[in-house]
């Protein structure tokens, strides 16, 4: 058999780790470094991450401190989260940045719930892809002649048994980020 059912396991794997980084930069009202990840700044002309430019620990429980390693970054840095979808708002002493998270409310809590069901639906949908695409492969190789039709049947099985394994995985990264978000 020529179909590697092994391509199509690494892909999935690397949906399920696309999805587990999008939820670690949903905020759930305490202080994660992660939240940064997509903030970039401008950097002598080059747009470069916060974590290159800057060290970033949790002081607090709900606040970040930013040390920008050249203290003329502060103002950038300053600005780009301003400017990010993030809804923090810097407070800069002059050397560091410091964010402080406040408590969600029910209202932004549901709201962050209903994205991260979002981006679980988005992965389940990529792993359906995934699933259509080596089922083609499969039928492409049935038509060619280069395997039987019980080969056939017996790969479209296995790839099915991968595919339901995954959605599981997904509803259960779901599940426990939501979960997360709602605990106060």
């Amino acid at each position: 058999m020529s179909v590697e059912l092994k391509q199509y396991e690494d892909k999935m794997n690397k949906t399920l780790d696309s999805l587990s980084g999008e939820y670690t930069t949903i905020r759930a009202g305490r202080a994660n470094p992660h939240v940064l990840d997509k903030i970039t700044v401008d950097y002598y002309g080059t747009q470069s991450n916060l974590q290159s430019v800057a060290n970033i620990s949790v002081s607090e429980a709900r606040t970040l401190v930013i040390q920008p390693w050249e203290a003329s970054l502060i103002k950038e840095i300053e600005k780009a989260i301003m400017t990010s979808d993030l809804g923090l708002t810097p407070n800069n002493d002059g050397k560091a940045i410091r964010l402080t998270f406040p408590e969600l409310t029910e209202e932004r809590r549901k709201e962050l719930v209903k994205d991260v069901r979002k981006k679980g639906e988005n992965a389940k949908v990529a792993i359906r892809n995934i699933r259509r695409d080596a089922n083609d492969a499969i039928k492409k190789e049935q038509k060619a002649n280069e395997i039987s039709e019980d080969e056939e049947k017996t790969l479209q099985d296995d790839i099915q048994k991968l595919t339901d394994t995954y959605i599981k995985k997904v509803d259960g990264m779901v599940e426990d980020k939501s979960k997360e978000i709602m605990t106060v």
